[in-house]
């Protein structure tokens, strides 16, 4: 149904949490994955678990430098011959709870969030529009259409879910498919809810009990299947789309 064997594919945030899931799940279905975060050892440790190690790559950088980022896009071009797939994992509310954002913290989150996905979409999609394929998927939240979290993090969130509904419609001629998964809450190794959970369990108990009909956590691996069809020819008719993964958490009538 994914048929991702011998596919070419670029992960951000790939050396933990969700990235690091998807990095593996995309190697077990035969892609060749070059993997982006900021920390060498973690990348090393995730490429080193994938399928056929050898095949892959692990780039350390802060992808919020736009000079290193551009350099290490043009290595991981070289490096695949092709991109079939970009997988925008990459992402965060940076710890961000003052509903007074300065601008400063604003655009900060808007880089993180929007930012790097916008700059390696602008790199690479114009090639994949010449090859006439491409699957281009962006992790976005349930908080783009519903005001669950921080201030900062729903509006980003939303104005990231505003982008790819857009650019999906815009390049749909193109034999591009840019879409988006809308998770809830989740945990996955050093994730947001991962690292509150040694912090402050009460408070991720509070959440499960009042925000979770299954009253408890997904886990990162639930949400896979729905990336793999997103990654695929399979989802030939979900240009633009933001999927709604969550567990029933999220209370809005209509979605993306």
């Amino acid at each position: 149904m994914f048929n991702l064997n011998g596919k070419k594919a670029i992960i951000t945030g790939a050396s933990k949490g969700l990235g690091s899931i998807c990095a593996k799940a995309l190697a077990d279905e035969g892609a060749q994955v070059v993997l982006m975060a900021r920390t060498q050892e973690k990348l090393e440790n995730v490429r080193k678990s994938c399928k056929n190690p050898d095949k892959h790559l692990s780039i350390a950088l802060d992808l919020t430098d736009i000079k290193k980022l551009r350099k290490a896009i043009a290595k991981a071009k070289a490096f695949l011959g092709k991109v079939d797939i970009l997988l925008h994992v990459a992402g965060g509310g940076l710890g961000l709870r003052n509903p007074l954002l300065s601008l400063d913290d604003l655009e900060r989150l808007f880089k993180l969030n929007v930012g790097i996905a916008a700059e390696i979409n602008h790199l690479i999609v114009p090639e994949m529009m010449k090859q006439k394929s491409g699957n281009v998927v962006h992790v976005c939240s349930i908080a783009s259409s519903e005001a669950t979290a921080s201030v900062g993090y729903n509006t980003v969130k939303a104005a990231l879910a505003g982008y790819v509904r857009t650019l999906g419609r815009e390049i749909a001629g193109c034999g591009i498919i840019v879409t988006g998964i809308l998770p809830g809450g989740f945990i996955a190794p050093e994730n947001s809810f991962a690292r509150l959970q040694g912090k402050n369990p009460e408070m991720v108990k509070k959440f499960i009990q009042e925000r979770l009909p299954r009253k408890y956590l997904g886990k990162a691996e639930e949400l896979i299947p729905m990336v793999l069809l997103l990654c695929s020819g399979s989802a030939s008719m979900m240009n633009g789309c933001l999927v709604p993964i969550d567990a029933g958490e999220g209370m809005a009538y209509t979605t993306q």
